[in-house]
């Protein structure tokens, strides 16, 4: 079902913009101290460092990293069946445990984001699907009486169709569905406004003639109706009137009341979710003759819903409304704003590994010289110098699968509640093995991508040219 615009934005129009110029003049001052405050934080552990530092100190800091240090993870290394210039690059973070961490920090940010972002574009593209039925139920085609309730650009008015009976018009839809080879399910809907104890408002009330479980409408508690007198409602539903699931409410309409039970809590945020949904007897007892508004269409794998609605158009004739299930566009651009995010915080973590592996090129130049008089070769070069954040990269990824998927789990809740409604479990448990392996290597792929330029550098160095470097 559509979207609806949420209270704040249909009550407070003229206060949000005042309040939001507010919010921008504040984060306009705020921004700049704040990451002023961020650079003086990070560079007050170097420069009390520094400061501690006595004059022979500073003169041979940075030439060799202090005696031992290191020593005993390079001898286990070289125990290993490895390349040796491999054993001495996965051996080298050790000598340098501070900048190890602050390594391993940035990578691990980065590939945590990645981790979350993925996870959060998958829910979002179940909630998107979920909201518009656009899997579950991609065609909808309305009687010439009937309306159809989810609002779709680009749908026009059908033409005058000639006068039939509703009975007719029912079993012209139902022929035509029947014989589409398309067709996998379709169901006859109805809605009908009703009044429900501890609401000023009325509700629509939706009523579907036979099997609907495959509508598309996931379940967050509880289970779908199974006869007349259940009824499943959504999250904000059950906080506005202080129900729970198991509850049983009186509905009124068209002068009547009939007693339901509250069976299970769906995730729908027609109405700004007061909205409920039943069988057709149910809502016939309170609207003798009750007849269907529109049909919902479910379609075989591989049948494109526009050659479908374009078929069922053109053999119902005039008059019958024929449209698709879309994604809101907004859905798309967030998702699009997430992808872009997530890449900029890679490449800040990438620089940030950059920068540590130019410091420790440059600091053990005169190492890679001594490496390249005794035979090293450029790709060997190039292999030792990317293994010296491999192992840091790998460990960082391999950290950042359980941290991305815990800030995943935590914030999409806060996202949903914000929007008065629950989530169901499925739309948590969006994570693939093979995504999850992926994921943990991204931190070894941020790491690598970030070393490439300086092990370049340290390959094409010529050895009498490094052993010269101060």
């Amino acid at each position: 079902m559509a979207v609806a615009p949420s209270t704040t934005q249909n009550v407070v129009k003229g206060s949000s913009r005042r309040a939001a110029s507010g919010t921008e003049v504040t984060t306009a001052a705020s921004t700049p101290a704040a990451v002023c405050l961020l650079v003086a934080v990070a560079a007050l552990l170097p420069a009390l460092r520094a400061g501690r530092l006595s004059a022979i100190q500073a003169i041979a800091t940075g030439r060799a990293p202090r005696r031992h240090r290191g020593y005993l993870a390079h001898r286990l290394l070289g125990r290993l069946q490895l390349p040796r210039p491999v054993t001495i690059g996965l051996a080298a973070p050790f000598a340098r445990p501070a900048r190890t961490a602050v390594t391993l920090v940035a990578i691990l940010c980065g590939a945590a984001t990645v981790t979350f972002a993925v996870g959060l574009s998958s829910s979002l593209d179940r909630v998107a699907a979920a909201l518009s039925h656009s899997t579950s139920e991609p065609v909808q085609v309305a009687l010439p009486d009937g309306v159809i309730h989810r609002d779709k650009p680009g749908t026009s008015a059908p033409p005058q169709a000639p006068q039939q009976s509703a009975a007719a018009q029912q079993q012209a839809v139902e022929r035509v569905l029947r014989t589409q080879p398309g067709t996998l399910h379709y169901a006859a809907e109805a809605v009908q406004e009703a009044s429900v104890p501890g609401l000023s408002q009325q509700i629509p009330v939706h009523a579907f003639c036979g099997d609907a479980t495959w509508t598309g409408y996931d379940l967050i508690s509880g289970r779908w109706y199974g006869g007349p007198g259940e009824v499943d409602v959504p999250t904000f539903f059950l906080t506005s009137t202080g129900t729970a699931v198991g509850d049983t409410i009186t509905i009124t309409a068209g002068g009547r009341q009939v007693p339901v039970r509250i069976v299970g809590e769906v995730f729908d945020t027609e109405n700004q979710g007061l909205a409920m949904l039943t069988d057709w007897p149910t809502l016939a007892r309170v609207i003798p003759g009750l007849t269907p508004q529109w049909y919902d269409v479910a379609l075989r794998p591989g049948i494109r819903a526009q050659a479908y609605a374009n078929a069922v158009g053109g053999a119902l004739g005039p008059g019958y409304g024929v449209s698709l299930n879309g994604n809101d566009p907004f859905f798309l651009t967030l998702i699009g704003l997430i992808g872009i995010l997530t890449l900029l915080l890679a490449i800040v973590a990438g620089l940030g590994v950059l920068n540590t592996v130019v410091a420790t090129t440059r600091e053990r130049v005169h190492d890679i010289g001594v490496f390249k008089a005794l035979g090293m070769t450029p790709g060997q070069t190039i292999a030792m110098v990317v293994c010296w954040v491999a192992g840091t990269g790998l460990a960082a990824g391999v950290l950042a699968v359980p941290a991305g998927i815990a800030l995943h789990r935590y914030v999409l809740p806060v996202m949903a509640s914000s929007a008065g409604t629950g989530l169901p479990a499925s739309f948590f448990h969006v994570y693939r093995i093979d995504e999850l392996v992926a994921l943990g290597l991204s931190g070894l792929v941020i790491a690598a991508a970030a070393a490439m330029a300086p092990a370049g550098w340290a390959a094409k160095i010529t050895t009498a040219s490094a052993l010269r470097a101060e």
